[in-house]
């Protein structure tokens, strides 16, 4: 009994000088050179009401020529499939990406990677949207800006669907060219 009331005030003493001497959060990520990234979608819209987006995934823009294979990194979007676009508006936003790692680096652009199963429901009659010849499957914005080390960033893409779509009679066919617009929150962990 004597022997455990001696070690009593040992163990806690060993307890706060450890506790105390402990490395802290960023201690540990003093050397990391990397910040964490996510996406979400929202659309905003007026008279169109059913359009269907395929999301097939994101990427950023890392390198300053975009015709090499290696500028665009790809975030591997979480929720791939075919989405309402009238659904993600308000407050309700669809999230792409959730805490992606990346190096810190400079960005240029961020994309939104569409499928071919894009479509608008019009007086009950499903109309396919073509964003592979008069469309663009690929629509990007450019965002230029530096990823600092040890940063959260938020991205929150903002698809305007009624100046999106239009008729081109020439081909008799409806296009998707979305016109996007892309906010950026940045926090700091």
């Amino acid at each position: 009994m004597k022997y455990l009331q001696l070690i009593k005030p040992l163990f806690f003493t060993l307890a706060i000088l450890v506790c105390s001497t402990s490395c802290t959060k960023d201690d540990l990520n003093e050397d990391r050179n990397f910040s964490s990234v996510s996406v979400k979608l929202k659309s905003t819209t007026g008279e169109l009401n059913k359009v269907y987006l395929e999301i097939e995934d994101v990427q950023l823009r890392v390198k300053e020529n975009g015709d090499l294979a290696s500028a665009w990194l790809s975030l591997n979007a979480i929720n791939k499939g075919t989405y309402n676009a009238y659904d993600l508006r308000d407050d309700s936003e669809l999230q792409l990406v959730d805490g992606f790692q990346m190096e810190s680096t400079y960005i240029y652009e961020i994309r939104l990677v569409l499928g071919d199963n894009n479509s608008i429901d019009l007086d009950n009659i499903l109309y396919s949207l073509d964003v592979t010849n008069l469309g663009n499957s690929t629509p990007s914005n450019l965002v230029r800006t530096e990823l600092v080390r040890n940063h959260f960033y938020d991205f929150i893409i903002d698809i305007d669907i009624d100046k999106s779509i239009s008729y081109n009679e020439d081909e008799n066919m409806m296009v998707l060219n979305p016109k996007l617009y892309t906010e950026i929150r940045q926090i700091q962990y």
